[in-house]
């Protein structure tokens, strides 16, 4: 549903992203786990399009975002860090324009109108301008609209950021149902995320791909991920060398 094959991206002398090859298949919630300015963000851009890879190739469903963008992204729902909104408008009017834009009619958009509403807990903040809301609340309209279309995949870069516990305990349960039909990848540096969300983990570091397995797999045997997110990132050396 989601592929990466050697996916590589290089600004001049600097490699952001080098060699990135996985699958994320459906029926599956996969974490894209590592520090930050690991990689994860510019690799997300280039799974949806947003960017051009330098080297390799991105597959949506089937569909390269690169060369038939439009088939891609009908299959996609991508909420980006920071997501870009329409400030001036309200989630009603906002979610509204991109059903209308996406093809929806007007019957299949009231029934996904009613879904995202519900689902993402929009009632209250629903006539509301978009930039009087807190950043916990675009996120979730950020949410809203990366399911509005019923996508087949999702791409979620840090789909928590600035939500209250609730709030991220909603979003989770959210995840969770839409990967059991779906394929949902999401970027976090939070291992709390990864345990409660998780059933798969890609770890990036420096641009590379350093970890693909289960999320046992990773804990190991001493079953601490915070251990483990050292040791795949050499922080486990840098600690001993000074003597913490």
């Amino acid at each position: 549903m989601i592929e990466a094959k050697g996916l590589s991206k290089f600004y001049g002398d600097f490699i952001a992203v080098r060699d990135m090859t996985f699958t994320v298949p459906k029926g599956r919630v996969t974490a894209f786990l590592g520090p930050n300015g690991a990689g994860k963000t510019t690799t997300m851009k280039l799974l949806s399009g947003y960017l051009a890879p330098s080297q390799g190739s991105a597959s949506i469903c089937g569909h390269d975002p690169i060369k038939d963008r439009i088939a891609a992204s009908m299959k996609l729902g991508f909420l980006p860090e920071n997501g870009p909104l329409y400030l001036e408008m309200t989630p009603r009017e906002m979610l509204v324009f991109l059903g209308r834009a996406r093809g929806l009619d007007a019957n299949r958009l009231e029934e996904r109108l009613n879904y995202v509403v519900e689902h993402c807990s929009l009632r209250e903040i629903y006539d509301k301008p978009i930039h009087k809301l807190s950043k916990g609340n675009r996120q979730r309209v950020g949410m809203a609209q990366a399911l509005l279309h019923e996508p087949e995949a999702l791409i979620l870069d840090e789909p928590t950021s600035g939500l209250d516990p609730n709030q991220i305990l909603a979003v989770r349960k959210l995840i969770r149902e839409f990967g059991k039909t779906g394929a949902v990848l999401l970027s976090t540096h939070i291992l709390q995320e990864v345990e409660a969300i998780a059933d798969h983990v890609i770890f990036v570091h420096e641009g590379r791909m350093v970890f693909d397995g289960t999320v046992q797999e990773l804990k190991g045997k001493d079953r601490d991920l915070d251990r483990v997110f050292a040791s795949l990132t050499g922080a486990a050396e840098e600690r001993a060398a000074a003597g913490v």
